[in-house]
């Protein structure tokens, strides 16, 4: 994984991931797994602005702490039940063969 993360997506003019990083990530790959956040990182931001109020009570747009943790936390999951559900489908392969 050393070098693949700064080569691969910062040169990527569409936004996508790398195939070789989904890959590793399937593979449940810490560093692979902090590339996907760090990737969609300022998507969960934006889905994370809310209007909150502060002690004067004025209304300002700022980030709910709270919601962004969670879409990360819901992330490094999807990631990690993706590798888990090809690991129990390909024991399921072999035990069938």
């Amino acid at each position: 994984m050393n070098g693949m993360i700064n080569s691969n997506t910062e040169n990527n003019e569409r936004g996508l991931l790398p195939y070789p990083i989904i890959l590793a990530t399937n593979k449940g790959e810490p560093e692979a797994m902090k590339v996907v956040v760090l990737h969609y990182g300022s998507y969960m931001t934006s889905l994370s602005m809310r209007k909150l109020r502060d002690e004067r009570g004025n209304t300002y747009w700022g980030i709910d702490e709270d919601t962004r943790e969670r879409l990360r936390a819901k992330r490094v999951l999807t990631c990690s039940r993706s590798f888990q559900g090809w690991q129990v489908l390909h024991y399921h392969h072999m035990s069938i063969s």
